[in-house]
């Protein structure tokens, strides 16, 4: 069986998982206001499941991780940060995060005027993590570069900073009629109530459910559960259970209907999405060093 995440439940995330430390956003590196550089990256490796309370920063963030998960929630969105991609929170934008025990956390900051146009997103952007981007974000993580070396490689950041032709969220409906049906969810995924139950559980119209999903999300209920297991699963697979308790603990009757909403939803198997996340197999995937900063 799963280990339970059980714990305090909070609208817009997943419930905590047991042991979970809630912390504050980690400061932006001091040096970071002073130098003339654009990147300042570094590496954390929380050593158990973390949450960082709702907090902005006055500069863009790229955040990804190795070996786990991030969500990350913000404003009515949710999104899920596995191996292979990051997410660019442009400054001044206010979200909150969870990883999960052990994942690698990076986390590189971009000083808004000495950032090109063309990435000043002005909403969350799932980014692309190359193993080359990878590695030169790694490399400027280093406190020992000189300023010609720094500024060579905050150039090739730029020439191969992309988005991902992924930009997988999860929209909250913010509808008070069928918030509850999300929260339930939210906090079970395998909840496998269904459209006629929920209405007679809240006392409305199924037609009217249908609609308020529709309007607030762009799906319907039914294809919404769909995406947050998904979501969910992202979480439970990078944490190494295999299919078949995954797609249990999503209330699937057969991990083969799992794997099919997986392939309708990321348009892949969830072995091939893990196995090549980044574009490169895993077992080619070129190493970088890690170099954590204080």
């Amino acid at each position: 069986m799963v280990r339970s995440s059980r714990g305090e439940a909070r609208p817009g995330m997943w419930r905590r998982e047991a042991g979970t430390v809630v912390r504050r956003a980690a400061p932006v590196p001091e040096r970071a206001a002073a130098a003339p550089f654009a990147i300042i990256a570094g590496l954390h490796v929380p050593r158990v499941p973390t949450e960082w309370a709702p907090h902005s920063h006055p500069l863009h963030e790229l955040v990804w991780v190795r070996g786990g998960t991030l969500t990350s929630r913000v404003e009515d969105r949710v999104f899920t940060v596995s191996e292979g991609h990051g997410l660019w929170m442009p400054a001044g934008t206010v979200h909150g995060g969870r990883s999960t025990a052990g994942a690698e956390f990076y986390d590189a900051f971009f000083a808004p005027d000495r950032t090109p146009a063309a990435f000043a997103f002005e909403e969350p952007k799932a980014i692309a993590m190359t193993p080359l981007l990878e590695s030169l974000l790694t490399h400027l993580s280093r406190t020992d570069l000189d300023a010609d070396a720094r500024a060579r490689a905050e150039s090739v950041v730029f020439d191969v900073l992309q988005p991902s032709p992924r930009q997988f969220a999860l929209q909250l409906p913010g509808d008070a009629r069928i918030d509850p049906i999300a929260e339930a969810l939210l906090d079970d995924p395998a909840d496998g109530r269904s459209l006629e139950e929920w209405a007679r559980r809240l006392g409305i119209s199924d037609r009217t459910i249908t609609r308020a999903f529709r309007h607030a999300t762009g799906l319907s209920f039914a294809q919404w559960r769909q995406v947050l297991r998904v979501h969910r699963a992202l979480t439970l697979l990078s944490e190494g259970f295999d299919v078949m308790t995954v797609s249990e603990t999503l209330g699937y009757a057969q991990p083969s209907s799992f794997i099919a909403a997986f392939r309708r939803i990321m348009g892949t198997t969830p072995g091939a999405f893990f196995d090549t996340a980044d574009g490169t197999l895993r077992d080619v995937r070129n190493p970088v060093s890690r170099v954590q900063n204080s």
